[in-house]
């Protein structure tokens, strides 16, 4: 009878022993799969290698969080806060690398009040010390919806903004441009895109060759010196 008991007593320990065993190698299992799913590399490309490493800086917390559960939003919100950027694409590479292909804004005007300041074709603003390239200046308070919806329009027309000098933007929401010609448009503030194509046919018209100024601000009405 006691060996029986002491036999029983050998199967409970042995089981005993098992269930923890086995409970215990998929803990490791599962903390070994966690491990390996963690974010171990950042590959930050389409910059300069300064802005780049800049950005990685601010990524650093996503190091060692799991692949699987990172957080887009949490990336994107970051990426958002630097102007330069225009577009961008994040892709997972399983099982512990996070790929970020950048395509920066086109510098398209420059700040008339700080040439530092560029516009990017995103509507934002960059510094920029060492840039030289000739770009129109822009003088005004504007602020990206009001150049964005411009520059749409100036898109949708026969200009382009390689033909623009400078952009003047007034409390109203009219612009003004100064073509590479030295001629003056004043828009008005509805119609952009027909009044800037009227411009530029009378630019390009013989019969108005040595005319400076073109003032279309009142509905049906055309001045033209």
């Amino acid at each position: 009878m006691r060996q029986l008991i002491g036999k029983k007593n050998k199967i409970i320990i042995y089981l005993l022993f098992l269930f923890i065993l086995s409970t215990t190698s998929a803990k490791f299992i599962n903390d070994q799969k966690k491990l390996s799913s963690s974010i171990s590399k950042i590959n930050i490309t389409g910059l300069s290698e300064r802005k780049n490493s800049e950005i990685l800086n601010n990524l650093n917390n996503l190091l060692y969080k799991s692949i699987f559960v990172i957080n887009e939003d949490e990336i994107r919100k970051i990426l958002e806060k630097h102007n330069i950027i225009q577009e961008f694409n994040i892709k997972k590479i399983y099982p512990s690398t996070l790929n970020i292909e950048i395509k920066p804004t086109k510098f398209i005007a420059r700040v008339s009040n700080n040439s530092q300041y560029l516009v990017g074709a995103n509507g934002k603003l960059i510094e920029d010390k060492s840039n030289n390239e000739l770009l129109p200046y822009i003088f005004g308070e504007f602020n990206s919806h009001d150049f964005l919806s411009f520059k749409k329009n100036i898109e949708k027309s026969m200009f382009s903004f390689s033909n623009l000098k400078e952009l003047s933007f007034f409390p109203s929401g009219r612009w003004d441009i100064l073509t590479d010609k030295d001629i003056l448009i004043k828009l008005p503030q509805e119609h952009i895109v027909a009044s800037l194509n009227l411009s530029k046919k009378l630019i390009n018209n013989d019969n108005f060759k040595d005319y400076k100024f073109i003032d279309l601000r009142i509905k049906n009405h055309l001045v033209a010196k």
